[in-house]
């Protein structure tokens, strides 16, 4: 899916005339509103007279009741009453009174990006159509942030692609197109007060990820679906199954032979009897880490290289085989983890919340982590905003990693540029953060576990945005329920407190699936390490891997010494944290061989 939203004025008709799109929609004024390539059964268009609301995506939507109440709006702001109740993942866009709004979901999965196109703001759902009418430069700066381990830059940097001139819609944001082509960007959405307990944070869940689940589910459709064997992938495949999905499941045995998915993984598919179950080899070549995009891979990631970029080879390939089985969608676990699962500042918002039963939990963190009191005690202390914990994450860019015994409940997650990262790298990337520090208005919510919960949410819909980019036009969508916007609104609804429930693994989630889930397979406790895979791809991919220090072109940058990183392609180190900056290094100097720089073109024609 591809598309381009037009504002209702003769400049953006204009821009229509430049592109190539198999459907248009226009607005009431007869100029084009919507041009692009869409599949039909996920295009729902309601009409009240002049005014237009497209929904395109997975969704449930009573059409009278819609049509009834947009004939009642008195304004663009009034298509919240639509927009928050809806269930699904799908892009929104309303035509009214010569105005236009358009937006996605919240993590990211459906995005909007905007540029300026012959002196009028035009809105997209992905990158290509905007490269192809602005022919938008390289940003380097942008690209050294990519560097940063684990996970590049943190939000909101994490959102913006590495071109010049093209800008992400902001997290819980609409866009406004006026009828001059003008635009503004609108907060409509934040997370619901956290008041819920768990019987009401499970009830809730359980309602919005079985209608999240069902939504996606009809007659003569295959969905295929990871079965990891941990909570988030196995319970969507029970789900699934109760909504009467044909089912095939697909589940990679790790290397590592004290890593308990399999036997869970066995286990589940043993009581999903009408499902189809793969198990894919542990040392198959697609289950390692490879060296990123590779000329098979040309153009495929428009927004920049992503931190996923050395497993493409299994995304790949899972989707063909996904395809051969007849599937058309891929249900993923991602956003679990950050919905039902404890975020480093958790401790932080606990000991605020509940300080007499939040640090007893505390306590348990403190003990199963080896941190000492003095150091506990200064990370609780803690009162920094947003903006200075920012910067001061600017200033230790370059810093070692923080041992694994000393706590961090700081808003943002602490990435490190590499070492073989130039002074000048370095020297762009902290100046972007902090100038990101400065502008920023504030973080996604006023509870800093909230916060990184929801960031990182956003960088895992993110994940799964770039990965449907990839496999555009395979005829396969990967998805992840977890994510839709009902869904993370309950599960961040529930109070800190009983989402995290003492001496229970994700109990809000168990909780929430129970009944549905075997009360078996719910006795899980943790979770699977996979960082064999990533020493065992180093190992076997180390002549591919030192081809690209050879005429390095993030060395033409100037963003690394190449001397420097073949060296640690060399000799990695001993520990798991010691391959992130090289997978990260990696993703972008492969990035850049794949990747040309593009060139203006005004036919709208594929490159």
């Amino acid at each position: 899916m591809e598309f381009v939203v037009l504002p209702d004025c003769p400049a953006g008709a204009q821009v229509a005339a430049r592109l190539r799109a198999t459907h248009r929609i226009d607005h009431a004024s007869g100029r084009p509103w919507i041009v692009g390539d869409w599949p039909q059964d996920e295009l729902t268009v309601v009409e009240a007279g002049p005014r237009r609301i497209v929904l395109l995506g997975h969704t449930r939507l009573d059409e009278t009741a819609t049509t009834a109440a947009l004939g009642r709006m008195r304004s663009l702001h009034d298509v919240d009453m639509v927009a928050s109740r809806l269930p699904g993942l799908f892009h929104l866009t309303a035509s009214m009174d010569g105005r236009t709004r358009v937006q996605g979901s919240v993590a990211g999965v459906r995005q909007i990006f905007t540029a300026m196109v012959d002196g009028v703001t035009v809105a997209a759902s992905g990158m290509e159509p905007l490269l192809r009418l602005t022919g938008a430069s390289l940003d380097e700066t942008v690209l050294a942030a990519r560097l940063l381990a684990p996970g590049g830059a943190p939000w909101p940097l994490a959102l913006r692609p590495v071109r010049r001139g093209i800008d992400p819609l902001g997290t819980g944001h609409w866009l406004e197109l006026d009828s001059n082509g003008r635009s503004r960007q609108v907060r409509w959405w934040k997370l619901p007060e956290a008041s819920l307990s768990l019987a009401q944070g499970a009830e809730a869940v359980r309602s919005a990820l079985s209608e999240a689940v069902a939504t996606r589910v009809r007659p003569g459709r295959t969905i295929s679906a990871d079965l990891s064997g941990g909570l988030d992938s196995t319970s969507l495949c029970f789900l699934a199954d109760a909504a009467g999905a044909d089912l095939v499941t697909y589940h990679v045995v790790p290397l590592d032979s004290a890593n308990e998915d399999t036997a869970w993984a066995r286990k589940a598919a043993a009581m999903l009897p009408t499902a189809r179950h793969h198990m894919l080899s542990s040392d198959r070549a697609e289950n390692l880490l490879d060296i990123g995009y590779t000329a098979d891979d040309a153009n495929v990631a428009p927004e920049g290289p992503s931190t996923w970029a050395s497993g493409l080879a299994h995304i790949q390939d899972l989707a063909k085989r996904a395809m051969a089985e007849g599937a058309s969608l891929h249900l993923t676990g991602f956003g679990g983890d950050e919905l039902f699962g404890r975020m480093p500042a958790c401790a932080w918002s606990l000991a605020r919340a509940h300080p007499v039963s939040g640090l007893k939990l505390v306590n348990r963190y403190r003990l199963a982590n080896r941190w000492s009191w003095t150091a506990t005690v200064r990370a609780l202390a803690d009162r920094s905003t947003f903006a200075q914990n920012l910067t001061a994450v600017a200033a230790r860019i370059t810093a070692p990693p923080p041992p694994i015994n000393e706590p961090d409940f700081g808003w943002v997650f602490a990435p490190r540029m590499p070492a073989w990262a130039t002074p000048d790298a370095v020297a762009a990337v902290r100046k972007f953060l902090t100038t990101a520090a400065t502008e920023t208005p504030g973080p996604l919510d006023a509870d800093r576990a909230r916060h990184q919960a929801l960031a990182s949410i956003v960088f895992e819909g993110k994940t799964v945005r770039q990965v449907n980019t990839v496999v555009a036009g395979t005829g396969i969508v990967w998805d992840a329920p977890f994510l839709d916007d009902r869904v993370l609104e309950a599960a961040l609804s529930t109070a800190v407190d009983q989402r995290l429930a003492s001496g229970r693994f994700k109990p809000l989630l168990t909780s929430a699936v129970r009944g549905v889930v075997p009360a078996d397979i719910l006795d899980r406790r943790d979770k699977g390490e996979f960082s064999a895979e990533a020493f065992r791809g180093i190992e076997r991919n180390r002549a591919r891997l030192l081809e690209l220090c050879e005429d390095s072109h993030l060395a033409r940058l100037g963003l690394i010494d190449p001397a420097a990183f073949r060296s640690a392609v060399l000799n990695p180190g001993p520990m798991s944290h010691h391959l992130q900056p090289i997978e990260t290094t990696v993703a972008c100097e492969s990035w850049l061989r794949t990747h040309p720089q593009p060139h203006t073109q005004n036919t709208g024609e594929r490159r």
